[in-house]
């Protein structure tokens, strides 16, 4: 039995499956997550490894790569990108679209676990983690006060709000910037160790030996037991002050204090964090790869609301960036756009059918079909993004012709034949259900090819193309059940000869006067018809390659960043002044009502600090009707700060899609050395540069050899003659020059660095090196180092970057206005054709999937260590990325303790005064993932 007809003789059949339809259909949208976008970034693995002190160049040939001949032959590798900087390694490894994760993953840690011994020793153990498009901050909240310093602002978020916000439903963890965590600072003074004999690894012993909390065995009575505790005596800035170092040869107890300054400080106090000019702490809110982007904005702020009345006095928490806000304007502009096309489908429809029963029909069949079509977003594991939700609109015009047919075909077979409304829509839908079928199967076999395209534009659309299948089956079954069953109940045969009826016909009849006539016509002059057919093709050709070419369109998004760049080797204090002179700049758009906030935030990157000469500013800007364009403004910033003459600042717009922060021009060359690469780079710039028509500003690259950096040759005959080795060397330079931490106390239930570090006003100048003093193990005397090493200064590249295992530079840049990326990336192919030698080769990959060269891959000349046929080894040096690239990622970085004391108190005074919440280890100061900045950071 066909559906029409067990529909038609039991109505309450085809109510009830358009009722579960329903109820099903609603269950599946509450449920499903709320995105902008689906997701498209490939599996990313990233292998982050510290080496404390190391340069880059020793950073890249000692670590990355090690680790990337390792990890190399593994399966599915499409691309490996490393960067070397000073003190740190991070690989990013991208797998095909179709590679498990979790099995990538898994094989790399077992790669990097074999090659591990064979890391220096000072190397902490690399760090592996997956890569989630959606491991990005969606929401900053501020937390600031007058009367109380950053640390003290950092303690209480560490203590109280991080654990707060972590417990929120759909929060993956919270992100703290701009923080000063506490450690108890020990600054050593060199000229006092030498007085009294002693050296730095003196006192790193001491602490390590003094400073601990051992268990003391049990002492058990004949009815009970006592377990034995020796706790920490060193809890506060005096106990460390009187703890002894050393005992001199009259009997004498060398104390901390008299070779230190011992105070309780931060890790870092070269940072900076404000907004609008208040200095703050920020906490970042990272969404569960699940969770709804608004939901968990939505809960971040209601319970802001709340923790509002439990701060201390003074304090107080505000909104800085949320880019929800985007996300929810254009979804509900979605959805608006969705009822609307709706109601004008069911005014059409009255129009043309002049009668509301009949219109009643297909009003009902078609939100039925798009409800039900929830079912299945759900059953493949889609989200409600603004591709899902455009299907829906454009399936509005698709799911109702069904219905529509149906309709006609029962009101013919009433009005030509003279059935009642039972017995035509009864064979009415029989008669024409195969061709409903026919059809919805043709337009099914349209939409289904587009889920099977390759790479992003594959990755994208296919959410599109199976929600229009979906909803068009649906509309199918709907047709074939609820809609005949209604027309058995509803119509009639009299009741299309309304005024509106007649009047539609008449149109119609006009309509069709028309058309056979101007068909005659076209039929008497077949020849010139196909001429002008043709002609129209060519013409469409001809205009398909003329019009530029994007991968998205600009997007005013609410929200920019301003990329600040120093020269190499500025200092935190060199970069301050730029910073608040850019700060006052932007202020005055501020008041002028185009911002909201202007959040400043130097340095750039996140934990484990080596440059201080870069830093960001998040702009904030006011409701889209209350102020001008975002590019408008962007244009404004961009002349404000043009004069600046110490700093480079560059206004960025974050993207939609990998929601990168970069400029949107990403080119990539490679080669064997650098220094080859380096005269490559200075070709294509000088070529750029004095090309006004090239379409390209702010260019610029990622190598430059201006570091200022000082070599220490250490004179290895001498220091072996004299008892010295070289790791003794290396840890009293680390100590002085970089800081250590030796150990750890605990102060208000909390555990905190110790820190050892030399004065910083006695070590200015290279000439500080002259007055170190290390021991000798052959006589125990102090040797001065400057008898053991020979200091030069020479500038070098502060990060050093490799693709595929090669090493590569990456020229970066702005678009000017008007310009499309395809003819930006047309004009880089063609100019480093002409410009780079033959050996150089080139590849442009994954910039703009679908554009032409995108995919394009030459050739190369062999290169020794680099194996033919190896996963991302070979035709790998070229490359463009677009600003929609595939990197999305951000990774914590070191567990740090949490910060605390105050001063000489165990429990810090503003922590009695208010707050909820429990004193617990939280909060995670993190690295930047990428010196390129690949996520938003505030």
């Amino acid at each position: 039995m066909r559906i029409s007809d067990l529909s038609i003789r039991r109505p309450v059949f085809a109510t009830v499956v358009s009722l579960l339809l329903i109820a099903f259909g609603l269950l599946a949208m509450e449920r499903l997550p709320l995105q902008e976008y689906p997701a498209i970034d490939p599996p990313i693995v990233s292998i982050e490894t510290n080496y404390p002190g190391a340069s880059a160049s020793v950073v890249e040939t000692r670590i990355t790569q090690l680790l990337e001949d390792r990890i190399a032959g593994i399966e599915g590798i499409v691309s490996i990108e490393s960067s070397s900087a000073d003190g740190e390694s991070e690989i990013d490894v991208e797998f095909s679209l179709d590679r498990d994760i979790d099995g990538a993953a898994n094989d790399i840690r077992d790669r990097i676990s074999s090659v591990a011994d064979n890391l220096p020793d000072q190397a902490e153990p690399p760090e592996i983690e997956k890569s989630d498009s959606s491991d990005d901050v969606i929401i900053w909240l501020s937390l600031s006060g007058e009367g109380y310093t950053i640390p003290e602002l950092t303690d209480y978020a560490n203590r109280y709000l991080v654990d707060r916000f972590s417990t929120q439903n759909g929060v993956a963890r919270v992100r703290l910037s701009g923080g000063k965590e506490y450690a108890m600072r020990v600054w050593l003074d060199r000229n006092a160790l030498a007085a009294r004999q002693l050296t730095v690894d003196d006192v790193a012993d001491a602490l390590e030996s003094e400073n601990v909390e051992l268990p003391a065995g049990f002492l058990e009575s004949r009815d009970r037991q006592f377990t034995l505790r020796i706790p920490r005596s060193f809890t506060t800035a005096a106990d460390f002050q009187n703890l002894v170092v050393a005992r001199g040869n009259d009997g004498y107890l060398v104390r901390l204090a008299d070779v230190a300054r011992v105070e309780v400080g931060s890790v870092e106090e070269r940072s900076l964090y404000r907004g609008n000019e208040v200095p703050m702490v920020g906490l970042g809110m990272i969404k569960q790869s699940t969770a709804s982007v608004l939901e968990v904005a939505n809960g971040a702020k209601s319970e802001m609301v709340r923790l509002q009345s439990t701060l201390p006095e003074g304090m107080q928490l505000s909104l800085n960036f949320d880019s929800s806000v985007f996300v929810s304007g254009a979804l509900h502009e979605v959805v608006s756009t969705l009822f609307i096309a709706m109601g004008l489908v069911v005014v059409v429809i009255f129009v043309f059918l002049g009668n509301i029963r009949t219109t009643l029909v297909p009003a009902v069949t078609v939100p039925i079909s798009l409800i039900g079509t929830f079912i299945f977003l759900a059953l493949f594991g889609f989200t409600l993004n603004l591709l899902t939700l455009l299907a829906l609109v454009l399936a509005i015009g698709l799911v109702v012709d069904d219905a529509i047919v149906v309709i006609e075909n029962v009101h013919r077979r009433m009005v030509v034949h003279g059935e009642t409304p039972l017995v035509a829509a009864f064979r009415g839908t029989r008669q024409i259900g195969f061709a409903v079928i026919a059809t919805t199967l043709v337009l099914i076999t349209v939409f289904i090819p587009l889920s099977l395209l390759q790479g992003d534009i594959g990755r994208l659309f296919s959410e599109f193309a199976l929600t229009l299948a979906a909803s068009v089956g649906l509309s199918c079954l709907v047709a074939l059940s609820l809609a005949p069953m209604l027309c058995s109940k509803l119509l009639s045969p009299r009741m299309h000869e309304s005024r509106i009826s007649h009047g539609v016909h008449w149109l119609l009849d006009r309509s069709q006067t028309i058309y056979r006539q101007a068909l005659l016509r076209a039929l008497r002059w077949r020849w010139i018809v196909v001429g002008l057919f043709a002609l129209v093709l060519a013409l469409t050709a001809w205009l398909f390659q003329q019009l530029p070419n994007e991968y998205t369109p600009q997007e005013d998004r609410g929200a920019f960043f301003v990329l600040i760049e120093g020269p190499p080797g500025a200092t935190f204090h060199y970069m301050q002044d730029y910073y608040d002179e850019i700060e006052a700049r932007l202020m005055t758009l501020v008041d002028a009502g185009d911002i909201n906030q202007v959040s400043v935030r130097g340095p750039r990157g996140f934990g484990n600090i080596e440059n201080f000469n870069d830093g960001m500013a998040v702009v904030t800007l006011n409701d889209w009707g209350d102020r001008r364009s975002a590019w408008d403004i962007l244009a404004d910033v961009r002349s404000r700060l043009s004069d600046l003459p110490g700093v480079t600042a560059t206004p960025v717009m974050r993207q939609g899609f990998g929601g990168r922060v970069e400029k949107p021009i990403q080119f990539v060359i490679g080669g064997s050395t650098y220094e080859q690469l380096a005269d490559w780079r200075d070709r294509l710039l000088t070529r750029i540069r004095s090309d006004d028509s090239s379409g390209l500003e702010a260019v610029d690259s990622d190598y430059k050899e201006t570091q200022p950096q000082l070599r220490i040759q250490i004179d290895y005959n001498r220091a072996a003659a004299l008892g010295v080795t070289v790791s003794t060397i290396g840890n009293t330079l680390e100590t002085l020059f970089g800081g250590r931490n030796v150990t750890t106390y605990v102060d208000g239930g909390e555990e905190y660095d110790v820190i050892l570090e030399g004065e910083r006003d006695n070590q200015r100048a290279p000439s500080s090196l002259d007055n170190v003093q290390v021991r000798s193990a052959v006589s125990d005397e102090l040797i001065p180092l400057a008898s053991l090493v020979s200091v030069s200064e020479f500038a070098g590249a502060s990060e050093l970057n490799r693709f595929n295992r090669m090493r590569a530079i990456t020229l970066e840049a702005n678009l000017q206005g008007g310009v499309a990326i395809g003819d930006a990336l047309a004009y880089l192919q063609g100019i480093a054709e002409e410009e780079l030698p033959s050996e150089a080769g080139h590849r442009l990959q994954g910039a703009l999937p679908g554009l032409p060269g995108s995919q394009r891959c030459d050739d190369l000349p062999a290169h020794p260590g680099h194996r033919r046929g190896l996963p991302g080894a070979g035709c790998p040096v070229r490359k463009l990325r677009a600003p929609a690239g595939h990197h999305a990622h951000g990774t914590d970085g070191h567990q740090r303790r949490l910060a605390g004391p105050m001063g000489q108190r165990a429990v810090p005074q503003y922590l009695q005064s208010g707050g909820a919440g429990h004193a617990g280890r939280s909060g995670r100061q993190e690295r930047h993932p990428d010196r390129r900045i690949r996520q938003s950071v505030a």
